[in-house]
């Protein structure tokens, strides 16, 4: 086939004077494909890979188009095998380029944009317990309504629990069968306590510590020793709202329960308040929602008694205030057609793979 004079890729382009044999188109071929190759590696924009692709396969001018004009200078007998070659590397190199450019066109993150530092968000595995998802729910409903969210302690002493709530000593909340009392010992000061009965010690708290206007709602659990069915159970739920200013009244306290059930319950609902009797609020009402053809209760209210109110430092000549506590299990049974309050502590994954 002639003379084996060989070049080297940095020799690239040789001049066509020089390619006079099959074996240095070869060569050439080669060089050609290790300088495309290189120089689609070094591009780091899309503007440098424009200007790699004009140069090494450009139609009307360009490296590609100089390989070309070597074709017909390949003997007849080696022009099947050396064409192929030519096909083959104007392929690699174009298919090379092809992958270059979609690597570019992704977004880069630099290792140096990343704060190790921020909180992750732990991947979220199974599904939201009902009750979960109707406290969320709650809060986010009553937050629009412009109530804060406390929260409170669940041991409690028996001021919080029931003397500053204006429940006396003989009343019979207070009787050690109806309460879960543990050891003096467990809050360190030497005094009763038990695990709080009802969310209303949280608006206790708050009140001791701020001044009017209140607007706040609690939701916890609270625990009492009832026997456990279908609709009831020794440990619950509820959702206590508190509101106190100057200018708080029994209207605004109906207001606000209406457009919670609807908001909540959605449509048209249909609420009623009945008289009723609770040591802290007065007057005081209970509160039941029309429910698939009977009335369901739902909770307690009334304006907060005087008493409560002189309790905390406020003067009831000057503020006054509504609360009102409602069963955060009941509201979620309504919903979603729960028949039976013990399938929420059951565990049973045919039933919260539901929600």
């Amino acid at each position: 086939m002639g003379s084996q004079t060989r070049s080297t890729p940095g020799d690239f382009p040789r001049s066509l004077a020089d390619v006079a044999t099959d074996m240095d188109i070869l060569q050439a071929l080669s060089d050609y494909e290790q300088a495309a190759l290189s120089a689609l590696q070094d591009a780091t924009s899309a503007t440098d890979l424009e200007q790699v692709r004009i140069e090494f396969l450009g139609k009307k001018q360009g490296r590609l188009k100089d390989l070309q004009t070597l074709l017909g200078k390949v003997s007849a007998e080696d022009r099947p095998a050396i064409g192929k070659r030519f096909n083959a590397v104007k392929d690699g190199v174009t298919t090379a380029l092809e992958a270059r450019q979609q690597e570019l066109a992704k977004p880069k993150r630099l290792a140096s944009a990343i704060d190790v530092t921020v909180p992750g968000t732990s991947p979220r595995l199974g599904k939201i317990h009902p009750l979960t998802q109707t406290f969320a729910e709650f809060k986010d409903l009553m937050a629009r309504f412009g109530f804060e969210v406390v929260d409170g302690p669940e041991l409690e002493d028996e001021r919080h629990n029931f003397e500053a709530l204006n429940i006396p000593d003989d009343h019979p909340a207070r009787d050690p069968l109806e309460n879960f009392y543990l050891s003096a010992a467990c809050l360190g000061n030497g005094e009763p306590t038990l695990l709080r009965s009802q969310t209303s010690t949280v608006q206790i708290r708050v009140m001791e510590g701020r001044q009017p206007p209140i607007r706040i709602v609690s939701v916890g659990r609270v625990y009492r020793p009832d026997t456990i069915d279908a609709t009831h159970s020794c440990m619950f739920h509820q959702m206590e709202g508190l509101m106190v200013g100057p200018d708080v009244t029994m209207a605004g306290l109906k207001t606000v329960l209406r457009l919670f059930a609807s908001a909540y319950l959605g449509g048209d609902v249909h609420v009623r308040f009945r008289p009723s009797f609770f040591p802290f609020t007065e007057p005081s009402v209970e509160v039941d929602v029309w429910w698939r053809d009977r009335w369901l209760e739902l909770g307690g209210a009334g304006m907060v008694d005087p008493n409560v109110l002189q309790a905390v430092g406020y003067d009831p000549e000057q503020v006054s205030g509504f609360a009102f506590g409602l069963g955060i299990e009941r509201f979620c049974m309504m919903r979603h057609g729960i028949t039976d309050i013990r399938r929420f502590y059951e565990n049973d994954v045919r039933f919260l793979e539901q929600f």
